[in-house]
C-alpha cells in the first residue's frame, strides 16, 4: 500500500464500489489540476471501457449548489464601486482610485465573513465599536471633521455589505464567500434535486465553515463519502500543524461518532532521503534545481521524469529554473500562475502608460520626455518589429531631451503600423486608450513565429495582458463615469496582478513544475522544493484585513496561524510519499530575496524519523583563484597593417597618451575604431562644455588671424560674447534644453570662463604685450623619420591657438579642467612615456615638434591655459634638470623629446609586445 498514490487509492474505491453507478457519481477534489491525474488513475484501474464519473473542483461544485456565477476581482471592484456611489452622499464620494485602495481589503473581509457563515452585522458593528472605543477619550468639541468621517466610514460598513450582497444576488453573480453562503442556504433544495447522486470528497485538508456544513449535510443524508489523506504522524501529534484541521474535524463532526475515519496512512515515517541544500541568492537555487535534474537523468537516462516535481516556493523563480534545466529534459509541464507583475508585456504597457501620461501632463501640448520614448522604442517586444533604429539614433545624436509628438512623426516619415499605434494621441477617453493598447499587443503577438520556443512563451505573456486589457474595455464600456486617464493608470496597476500567465503543457508526461497550491492531492517519488526560507515557505504573517487578530480569533475566522497550518500540510503532504526530497534555500540573510532557513527544515531535523536519511549541504559557486585577468591582445598581421595605416595618416598626441593610459583602450579606439555609444546628454557633459568654450574663443578671435590685437578688439569681443556662446551651445548641444536647470548653470559657466579669459587678455595688452594671432584650431603635421623606427610616422594634431607674443611663438592648449604649473614641468627625460602624469607635456611638445620648421629661428614656448586655474595665466612647459628652469623649447629639448617618443612608437610597433590591459 505504501507505493500507491492517494489518487490511485481513490480510483480503486471508485471502480470497486461505484462501477455500476459511475454516471451518477461526482468526485469533488480541492483543485482542477488533480482531475487529469485521477482520470489517468481510473484508466489504469480498469481494463474495460467505462464512462468516467463527473470530476469537479470544490469551487465549481459550490457554484453548482448555489446556482450563482463567480466573478473575478476586477469585475467585483467595478460592481462594488457602482454600489458605493449609489449609497454614498455626493459630497463624500471618492474617486475610483482612492476607493480601490480600501475596497480590495474590505472585499476580502466580506469574503471571509461569508465563507465562515458569520453574521455580517455582528462582525462589522463590532469593528465600528472598536473604533469608537479607541476614540472614546476625545471630547465632542475636539472631534475634527476628518475624525468624524473616519467614524462614519465604520458605521457605513454594514450598509456597504448589504447593498453589495443584494446587488450581486439580483444579477446572479457573486464573489466566492457570497456563493458559499448562498450554497448553504440552498442546501436542502440541492440535496432534494440530486437524491440519486453519490458524492465523493477526496484529498481535503482545511475546509471553511460553509464547506464543512455542505459536506456534513451530504454525509448525514448518506449521499456522500469523504476520504482524507492524512498521515498518523501528524494526526496523532496534538501540536503538529499539518494535522491541525483534520484533528478538529475528526473530533467535532457528528458523522465520526458512528462512522470510521478514512484514511489514516503511515507513509511519512517510511524510508526517505532528504537533502537540504543552501545556496546564495535566487539564481543559485535555480541552478541547483537544474543540476539535480541533470544528475537524475545521467544516473538513469531511460527513466521517465513523470514522477519528479519541482515545487517553486516563489513564482518569480520560474524563468530562472526554466533556463537552468538541462536540454535533455524533453517533455515539461508547468502548472502555476506566473504573476502579471513580472510579465515583460506588462512592463511594456507600464512604460507605455508612463510615456503618454507624462506627455499629457505637459500643459496638454503632447511633449514626450526622451527617456520615456526610448524605454518604449527599445523594449524587446517593440524594437524588432517597429523599425525605429534610425529614430533612436537621431534622438540620441541631437540631444532631444523633450520632443513633441509632431517632431517624432516628422523624424519617422514612413512609420510601421506598430509605430503609428504607439504614438497615437490619447485624447478620446479611456476606452480609446485601452483599445489602442489592445491593438498594440495584438500586433506584437502577430509578429511572433510559432516555431521558436522562446517566442511561444513571449506570446503567452502578451496574451495574458491582452486578456486583462480587453476585460477592462468591457468594464469601462459599462461604467463610463470613471473616464480619466490617471484613474485608468491607477486601476491598471491595481489589477495587473490578475494577469497571471497560465502555461499549457502535457500534464501526464515529463517533469512537473508547479507552485505549492498546485501540488495538492498529487504524489511524486522525487520532489525538489525551492525557496525554503522563512517568509517565503511558509509565507510571512501578512495581515491584509480590517479585522484585528483577536477579533478573528474570537469569531473563528482564520488567522495567520491557520494559514501557516495550511502551508505546513502542503509541505508535509509533498514529503509524505516521496522517496527522494531536495529542499533548497537561500543562505544569504540580507538583500531583497533574503530570509533565514525555513522552520520546516528545523522541524524535520528536530523530529527526525529513524528511517529518514537527512543530509545538509551548502553549495557555493566556484570562485576563480584570480578575480580578473588583464586582457592581453597579441599583434596579428592585420593589426600591424592597421598600425602602418595610422602611421601614414597620422598619430595624434591624444592617441599616444591613450596608449600610455591603457594599451587596450588604444587598441579598441584606434585599431578597431570602436566609438563610444551615443547617448542623450540630458545635462551638459564636461567634454561638451569644453567644446563650446573652444569654439566660442575660435569664433571671437577668427577676425584677428594674422593681425595684432588691440584693446578695442577685445572690448568688442565682450559685446559679442553672449550671442556667440548661445550659438555654439545650439550647434554642439543641438536640440537639448539650454535655459533650464543644470544646463542653464553650464551656460553661465561657459560665459564666465570666456569672459574671464578676455579680461586677462585685455589686461596683458594694457600692460604692453603685443599679440599677433597666427592660427586658431588648426591642424598641423610633421613626419618623424628615425633609424630606430620601421617606417616614417606622421605626427598630426589640432592646435587650439598659435600666437606671436612679444617676439616669441607661443603655442597654447586650452584645458577646461584644472591644471597646475607642476603638471607641466619636467625634471628628467627618463621614463617620459611610462607615466600618465606626463600626458600634458607629451601633448604640448608634440605641437612644438610639428611647428618647429615653420617657426624658423623664432623661439617657441608651449603651454596650457587652464580655465579652472585662470589666475595662474599661461602655464608654460619648463625643463628643470638642475636649478635653472628652461621655458623656451630648444633644439636639445625637442631632440630629447623625439628620442622618448621613438621609444614609445617602437613599443607600439613591436610585434612581440601585445596590447596589455592596465588595471
Amino acid at each position: 500500500m505504501i507505493n500507491t498514490s492517494f489518487l490511485e487509492k481513490i480510483a480503486g474505491v471508485v471502480i470497486q464500489n461505484y462501477s455500476d453507478k459511475l454516471s451518477e457519481t461526482t468526485i469533488v477534489l480541492p483543485n482542477k489540476r488533480a482531475k487529469v491525474f485521477l482520470i489517468e488513475a481510473l484508466k489504469k484501474e480498469t481494463s474495460k471501457t467505462i464512462l468516467s464519473p463527473e470530476i469537479i473542483s470544490i469551487e465549481d461544485f459550490v457554484q453548482d449548489v448555489a446556482s450563482i456565477r463567480s466573478i473575478d476581482s476586477i469585475e467585483l471592484l467595478f460592481e462594488f464601486y457602482e454600489v458605493y456611489l449609489s449609497v454614498t452622499d455626493k459630497q463624500h464620494q471618492q474617486s475610483f482610485e482612492l476607493f480601490a485602495n480600501w475596497a480590495k481589503t474590505l472585499l476580502q473581509d466580506f469574503n471571509e465573513i461569508d465563507r465562515y457563515l458569520l453574521d455580517p452585522y455582528h462582525v462589522l458593528s463590532y469593528l465600528k465599536d472598536i473604533e469608537d472605543i479607541k476614540k472614546w477619550g476625545i471630547e465632542v468639541e475636539n472631534k475634527t471633521k476628518l475624525l468624524e468621517n473616519y467614524i462614519d466610514f465604520w458605521k457605513l460598513l454594514p450598509m456597504y455589505y448589504d447593498s453589495l450582497y443584494n446587488h450581486l444576488l439580483n444579477k446572479s453573480i457573486g464573489y466566492q464567500g457570497l456563493i458559499y453562503r448562498e450554497a448553504v442556504n440552498n442546501l436542502n433544495h440541492f440535496s432534494n434535486t440530486i437524491s440519486n447522486r453519490n458524492f465523493i470528497f477526496a484529498g481535503f485538508n482545511a475546509l471553511n465553515a460553509a464547506e464543512e456544513k455542505i459536506v456534513q449535510h451530504l454525509l448525514a443524508l448518506d449521499q456522500a463519502k469523504i476520504y482524507w489523506d492524512v498521515d498518523q504522524t501528524f494526526l496523532n501529534d496534538p501540536y503538529h500543524d499539518a494535522g491541525l484541521f483534520v484533528r478538529r474535524f475528526k473530533e467535532s463532526w457528528k458523522h465520526y461518532k458512528s462512522h470510521p475515519f478514512e484514511w489514516i496512512v503511515d507513509d511519512f515515517s517510511q524510508t526517505k532521503n532528504i537533502e537540504v541544500i543552501g545556496t546564495p541568492k535566487t539564481i543559485g537555487q535555480a541552478k541547483i534545481a537544474g543540476s539535480i535534474i541533470e544528475d537524475l537523468i545521467n544516473k538513469n537516462p531511460a527513466a521517465s521524469l513523470d514522477k519528479v516535481a519541482v515545487v517553486l516556493g516563489e513564482e518569480n523563480l520560474l524563468i530562472p529554473v526554466l533556463y537552468s534545466l538541462p536540454s535533455s529534459v524533453g517533455a515539461l509541464n508547468i502548472t502555476m500562475g506566473y504573476s502579471g507583475k513580472n510579465n515583460p508585456s506588462q512592463i511594456l504597457v507600464a512604460k507605455f502608460f508612463k510615456m503618454h501620461t507624462n506627455a499629457l501632463s505637459r500643459a496638454g501640448n503632447y511633449v514626450f520626455y526622451y527617456k520615456d520614448v526610448l524605454d518604449v522604442l527599445t523594449h524587446s517586444l517593440v524594437e524588432p518589429y517597429a523599425n525605429v533604429n534610425h529614430l533612436v539614433r537621431i534622438i540620441k545624436e541631437n540631444n532631444y531631451t523633450f520632443i513633441t509628438l509632431n517632431k517624432i512623426l516628422d523624424l519617422n516619415p514612413n512609420p510601421s503600423k506598430l509605430f503609428s499605434l504607439l504614438f497615437q494621441k490619447w485624447e478620446n477617453g479611456s476606452v480609446a486608450v485601452l483599445e489602442n493598447i489592445s491593438a498594440v499587443l495584438l500586433l506584437i503577438k502577430q509578429s511572433f513565429s510559432n516555431d521558436n520556443e522562446e517566442e511561444k512563451i513571449a506570446k503567452t505573456f502578451v496574451y495574458a495582458v491582452f486578456k486583462v486589457i480587453n476585460k477592462l474595455i468591457n468594464y469601462y464600456s459599462q461604467h463610463k463615469h470613471i473616464d480619466n486617464i490617471d484613474t485608468l493608470h491607477a486601476i491598471y496597476k491595481q489589477i495587473i496582478d490578475v494577469a497571471e500567465v497560465s502555461f499549457e503543457g502535457e500534464p501526464l508526461r515529463g517533469l512537473q513544475i508547479m507552485g505549492v497550491l498546485e501540488s495538492r492531492v498529487l504524489d511524486f517519488d522525487t520532489v525538489i522544493v525551492t525557496s525554503m526560507n522563512e517568509g517565503k515557505f511558509p509565507a510571512g504573517k501578512s495581515q491584509n484585513s480590517f479585522i484585528p487578530y483577536d477579533v478573528k480569533k474570537e469569531l473563528g475566522l482564520p488567522t495567520f496561524k491557520e494559514k501557516d497550518a495550511i502551508y505546513t500540510y502542503h509541505f508535509y503532504h509533498l514529503l509524505q510519499r516521496a522517496k527522494n526530497i531536495y529542499l533548497i534555500y537561500n543562505t544569504e540573510n540580507d538583500g531583497l530575496d533574503a530570509g533565514e532557513r525555513s522552520r520546516f527544515i528545523t522541524q524535520l531535523e528536530v523530529e527526525k524519523k529513524s528511517r529518514h536519511n537527512l543530509t545538509f549541504d551548502i553549495y557555493n559557486p566556484v570562485l576563480p583563484t584570480t578575480a580578473y585577468l588583464p586582457m592581453v591582445i597579441p599583434k596579428s598581421d592585420a593589426v600591424m597593417e592597421r598600425l602602418k595605416e595610422i602611421a601614414l595618416s597620422g598619430f595624434s598626441p591624444s592617441a599616444l597618451t591613450s596608449y600610455i593610459r591603457n594599451p587596450t583602450e588604444f587598441y579598441f579606439q584606434k585599431i578597431l575604431r570602436i566609438r563610444e555609444v551615443e547617448e542623450v546628454e540630458e545635462n551638459i557633459a564636461l567634454n561638451t562644455l569644453g567644446t563650446i568654450i573652444h569654439e566660442t574663443l575660435k569664433a571671437l578671435y577668427d577676425p584677428f588671424v594674422e593681425k595684432f590685437i588691440s584693446e578695442s578688439d577685445i572690448l568688442n569681443c565682450f559685446k559679442l560674447l553672449d550671442d556667440e556662446v548661445l550659438k555654439q551651445f545650439k550647434l554642439v548641444y543641438k536640440e537639448g534644453e539650454i535655459k533650464k536647470g543644470r544646463n542653464l548653470l553650464a551656460f553661465e559657466v561657459a560665459k564666465r570662463n570666456v569672459s574671464n579669459f578676455l579680461k586677462i587678455e585685455l589686461e596683458s595688452i594694457k600692460n604692453g604685450d603685443t599679440i599677433k594671432i597666427i592660427a586658431l584650431e588648426k591642424t598641423f603635421e610633421r613626419e618623424l623619420v628615425h633609424s630606430e623606427l620601421p617606417f616614417p610616422v606622421l605626427i598630426k594634431g589640432n592646435v587650439d591657438r598659435i600666437e606671436l607674443r612679444n617676439g616669441k611663438i607661443r603655442i597654447v592648449d586650452y584645458k577646461t579642467g584644472k591644471v597646475e604649473k607642476t603638471n607641466i614641468v619636467l625634471k628628467s627625460w627618463n621614463g617620459l612615456t611610462q607615466e600618465l602624469k606626463n600626458d600634458k607635456i607629451i601633448q604640448v611638445l608634440a605641437y612644438a615638434f610639428m611647428y618647429e620648421q615653420l617657426a624658423g629661428e623664432t623661439p617657441i614656448e608651449v603651454g596650457i591655459i587652464s580655465f579652472k586655474n585662470l589666475k595662474s595665466g599661461f602655464l608654460s612647459f619648463g625643463f628643470k634638470e638642475d636649478k635653472d628652469l628652461e621655458v623656451t623649447v630648444s633644439k636639445a629639448i625637442l631632440n630629447s623629446y623625439v628620442e622618448e617618443i621613438v621609444l614609445l612608437l617602437k613599443e607600439i610597433f613591436d610585434l612581440s609586445i601585445p596590447f596589455e590591459e592596465k588595471i
